[in-house]
């Protein structure tokens, strides 16, 4: 009697080892993690540069005349944590910028200007419409190693406005006589590759002509453009 008594309790005992530790086993196969969020994770591909519509450069001499002063002032506000533009008034975290537009860049005395802007200065003899409109635009991508850690001003109607708020501030280079077909050219010349992209899968040989038939506008306006183009470069040869 002693004897079944054992071998029962001792089953049931290698029982209760056997599911304990398959328990421990499935445990460590399938290890189930706490989530910290509830929902489902969804991958979300990242907007490259490269996927983006080319911005096309600006006709300085169309927008600046009509630009709006009083909000390119008001973006001039996220500056003035580092900047001061006023005649006189000492350097904040960042040069004065009264007069910046047509002067030198690195061109404030006083001021301890990085060694990658020092090179940049030695290499532009002037703050162009263009330069100061790539530099408002990526300050760290237009001149790498700057102290300017400001990310930028991505939108063109900001800088445009905030460049003839500070061109106003003891500016002294000019506006050039305007060129809409400086500007115009770029747009004719990517609509026309687009449209002979877009219709070579379809037509196939015939996608030729209709890119050309595209460009002939932009053909017909070029001695006007040419005309123009001595005028509204002028500034931009004093890189």
């Amino acid at each position: 009697m002693d004897l079944t008594f054992n071998k029962v309790a001792g089953a049931v005992l290698a029982t209760g080892l056997a599911l304990v530790g398959l328990r421990e086993l499935a445990n460590g196969v399938f290890a189930v993690h706490e989530v910290e969020k509830p929902g489902y994770a969804i991958a979300v591909a990242e907007e490259t540069e490269g996927g983006a519509a080319a911005e096309l450069p600006p006709d300085w001499g169309t927008v600046l005349p009509a630009a709006d002063v009083a909000a390119g002032q008001a973006v001039f506000a996220k500056c003035t944590s580092c900047h001061v533009v006023a005649a006189g008034a000492p350097h904040g975290t960042g040069p004065n910028l009264y007069g910046v537009v047509g002067r030198k860049p690195g061109g404030a005395p006083g001021f301890a200007f990085s060694p990658a802007f020092a090179d940049y200065a030695g290499q532009h003899p002037v703050w162009t419409w263009e330069e100061l409109d790539a530099f408002l635009k990526a300050p760290q991508k237009h001149i790498p190693g700057t102290k300017m850690t400001f990310v930028g001003l991505k939108k063109q109607e900001d800088r445009i406005n905030m460049l003839a708020y500070l061109a106003q501030q003891g500016g002294t280079l000019a506006v050039p006589p305007p060129n809409p077909a400086a500007a115009a050219a770029p747009a004719a010349e990517g609509e026309a590759a687009a449209a002979a992209e877009g219709a070579a899968p379809a037509e196939g040989g015939a996608a030729a002509p209709a890119a050309e038939g595209a460009a002939a506008p932009a053909a017909g306006e070029a001695p006007a453009a040419g005309a123009a183009a001595p005028k509204a470069a002028a500034p931009a040869g004093a890189h």
